[in-house]
């Protein structure tokens, strides 16, 4: 299934005392190019996420968004050394009487007194949150893939619409070709008949006349290489591959044998449908900016 550039994704969930939110989102661009807003703590993640995205992800500007916030999880501990803290008030008690002074201790006398209480940072399960983080953000991406895939589905469809209208216009200057060679032929006659007279008219001279003019305007090769190329254009897109850079060479191709047949026109009815050909190709042109 055919994938458009552009998506959106986004994922919510409370898991083991955090809560964590990812937001996934892309725009056209010819590779893969990644960036992202992670909290400071979390900045080290960074290469396992772009890791993650891009195993699912060819081309594409993606920008991934993520916030973590903790509703239960402890970080940090206090750690009371009650023995320290005895013999800061023993030695207080001792000292008091003979420098004359009150041995009363408040619990914030304590707090300034060295080590006896230590701030410890508790360690992190890491294994633990990388599978937390890793299940909110694999969520986000199936729904962003999810919107890609909907949004590759409405361009496929416009891409194949287009494309019939190409064929039937190919088809129709396959018709009027040959007409035009006929026509120039009866023009050439009979402006001969005017001149000469019809007894004087040499007839091999209008049929080597009327080949060189077919020669030159005829596009044979090229309807059949259009229809070859409108042909592989359906298979593409029915590709689960990428194929967004092979569509833009094919459609390379088929404005290239459309500007040929421009080219050798003769025919009014071929220049016009020549016109409306390379308008279409064109919005086909803008639509598979966006495939992957």
């Amino acid at each position: 299934m055919i994938r458009s550039m552009t998506g959106f994704g986004r994922e919510q969930a409370v898991i083991n005392g955090r809560e964590i939110i990812a937001e996934i989102r892309s725009v056209n661009h010819k590779f893969f190019e990644f960036s992202s807003k992670l909290p400071r703590n979390y900045q080290y993640l960074e290469p396992k996420l772009k890791t993650m995205l891009k195993e699912k992800i060819t081309r594409g500007k993606v920008e991934l968004s993520l916030l973590v916030y903790n509703i239960d999880v402890k970080d940090t501990s206090v750690k009371v050394n009650e023995q320290v803290a005895s013999q800061y008030i023993e030695a207080i008690r001792t000292i008091a009487p003979d420098l004359g002074i009150t041995d009363d201790l408040s619990a914030s006398d304590l707090f300034r007194i060295p080590d006896v209480f230590t701030v410890i940072k508790e360690e992190t399960d890491e294994e633990q949150l990388w599978a937390d983080i890793s299940s909110v953000v694999g969520s986000a991406l199936d729904k962003f893939i999810t919107m890609r895939e909907t949004e590759g589905a409405a361009l496929k469809a416009d891409v194949l619409e287009k494309a019939d209208v190409i064929e039937d216009m190919v088809s129709k200057v396959e018709i009027y070709s040959p007409e035009s060679t006929a026509a120039y032929r009866k023009k050439l006659e009979d402006k001969l008949k005017e001149i000469l007279g019809s007894s004087d008219i040499d007839e091999q001279r209008i049929l080597t006349e009327a080949a060189i003019f077919s020669e030159k305007t005829a596009v044979d090769e090229e309807t059949v290489r259009l229809h070859s190329h409108l042909s592989q254009l359906r298979s593409m897109l029915d590709s689960d591959k990428e194929i967004g850079r092979k569509l833009d060479f094919l459609v390379q191709e088929i404005n290239r044998e459309t500007n040929t047949i421009g080219s050798k026109a003769a025919d009014i009815r071929i220049t016009r449908l020549v016109v409306d050909m390379k308008s279409e190709i064109e919005k086909i042109r803008e639509q598979i900016q966006n495939i992957e």
